[in-house]
């Protein structure tokens, strides 16, 4: 897998737990969960688009990658209604605040996969070799 796609889906993990068991100390149980489960409906399908845009295909040209590119999209976003349906219907108690909080703050970490592409490529301009 691309190294700045794996970076991202583990900045995005990490961000989920670290943010579950700051809203777990601090609001409790019910919120912690509540947060680790709004980063995992974050994490999941973000992880179903990466794979489907690294796995190798037979056809290597820019149509192919388009098509895996819009079932990738579709997936994730099917994918995201999905858990956030299973959430929302199985999940009780919820904190509907703390699973948003962690769906954002997860999502947000998507911005800093572009900064490290950025930074790369700026590296790698400057003969720095990144």
């Amino acid at each position: 897998m691309d190294l700045t796609i794996a970076r991202v889906l583990m900045w995005q993990l990490l961000i989920g737990v670290v943010l579950a068991a700051v809203l777990w100390g601090v609001f409790g149980k019910v919120a912690g969960y509540s947060a680790a489960l709004g980063g995992l409906t974050c994490v999941i399908p973000n992880a179903f688009l990466a794979l489907r845009l690294v796995v190798p295909r037979r056809d290597r040209g820019a149509e192919s990658l388009l098509r895996a590119t819009w079932i990738g999209e579709i997936g994730k976003l099917a994918l995201t209604v999905l858990i956030f349906s299973l959430v929302f219907s199985l999940v009780r108690p919820l904190s509907a605040a703390a699973l948003f909080a962690g769906f954002i703050a997860t999502q947000l970490m998507v911005f800093s996969g572009l900064l490290m592409r950025s930074t790369q490529e700026q590296d790698t301009s400057n003969g720095n070799g990144g």
